[in-house]
């Protein structure tokens, strides 16, 4: 990463601690009755796994599964595919740089609350082109194609990373449809809303770091989608913060298992019933870093509400209707350059009066 400057340097108040704790209580789902049943459809399986769920988001906003259907294969290869990428000559890397214009494929000078993250990533979108407004302004309607670059090298790496990504969306159709019967909705409830997502997929690469007591693999923030779902390699590094009591919990890192996080949309739409937490990625100074996270979002056009169905007198909605497509426009342009302003965030849009 060349010199180290002090974009990378944290507040000292978020600054990794030495020590961690482990968290052998974040909830671990065993998916398998959903890849036994045709439809889910009542029965004391998929009962017992959708409170589990719901338990899951309400206690944590995190959570793990196992048997969820995704080859572990298809999981390896792109593994293999994102190393072999992320170890090119950085020239070579380049060639496929993101910039204001296009939101999509390499970068390595991204910030998280205006401080700079200590890694690489390359996106790409799951729907090629996928649209988004053309500018973060309210009255233009312009829209703008976001369109994949892939690398000549390593081979066949597009075809893997697709052939993932398609794994990766099945999975989160399935768990979205799960949270959904967790909030007393239809399973379907939620699915029309994902009709032309602009879900994109990102593979992380975290170089050792020497200045690992000073800045972080990724800072603290939480997801503006509706659901991550991420793949983490043997090393670890994830933190969540716990909602009971603040502490920065480290997630341990299981074979062949998805960590799960609901975003803000989520929270949004069960009217705070599922809260999105914060987390990070701590650096190491002893090995490098690999994970592969999927953002489940929304078409651009969906204007993000509390659901009708779970707000009454009793229970008003307690945000502000707001357009993803302008709201992810915003984060985007932020993430690329450091803004004098504050990121916009879904409290932005909570009604005041509650």
């Amino acid at each position: 990463m060349g010199n180290i400057d002090e974009s990378f340097f944290q507040e000292t108040e978020h600054r990794p601690k030495q020590s961690t704790i482990e968290a052998e209580n974040i909830p671990l789902i065993d998916l398998s009755p959903i890849l036994t049943s045709v439809s889910l459809n009542s029965s004391s399986e998929i009962t017992n796994l959708v409170a589990q769920i719901g338990d899951a988001c309400q206690k944590w906003g995190f959570f793990q599964v196992i048997n969820h259907g995704v080859p572990s294969t298809c999981r390896e290869k792109i593994e293999r595919a994102s190393k072999e990428f992320f170890l090119l000559p950085t020239e070579e890397k380049r060639k496929v740089s993101r910039d204001e214009d296009n939101p999509l494929g390499f970068y390595d000078t991204e910030h998280t609350k205006n401080v700079r993250d200590w890694k690489e990533v390359f996106d790409f979108v799951v729907e090629n082109p996928t649209l988004l407004p053309a500018s973060h302004e309210p009255h233009d309607m312009e829209l703008m194609e976001l369109k994949n670059q892939w690398p000549n090298f390593p081979n066949n790496f597009r075809e893997t990373c697709e052939e993932y990504a398609q794994g990766i969306e099945k999975l989160s159709y399935k768990l979205v449809e799960l949270i959904a019967l967790s909030l007393g909705l239809s399973s379907k409830r939620l699915n029309s809303y994902f009709k032309e997502q602009t879900s994109f997929m990102r593979l992380n690469y975290y170089p050792l770091c020497p200045i690992r007591d000073l800045a972080l693999g990724v800072g603290r923030h939480k997801d503006s989608g509706a659901l991550t779902v991420l793949a983490q390699d043997d090393v670890g590094g994830l933190e969540v913060k716990r909602k009971t009591d603040g502490e920065w919990i480290q997630v341990k890192p299981i074979p062949d298992a998805y960590i799960i996080n609901v975003g803000d949309i989520i929270q949004v739409w069960s009217n705070d019933r599922y809260e999105s937490v914060e987390h990070r990625v701590i650096a190491s100074s002893m090995k490098e870093r690999f994970s592969v996270p999927f953002f489940f979002n929304p078409s651009h056009y969906v204007m993000v509400e509390p659901l009708e169905e779970l707000t009454n007198e009793e229970s008003p909605a307690k945000y502000r209707a707001y357009n993803w497509g302008k709201f992810l426009t915003t984060r985007n342009l932020s993430n690329f350059k450091k803004l004098n302003v504050e990121n916009v965030q879904i409290y932005h849009f909570r009604n005041g009066d509650l």
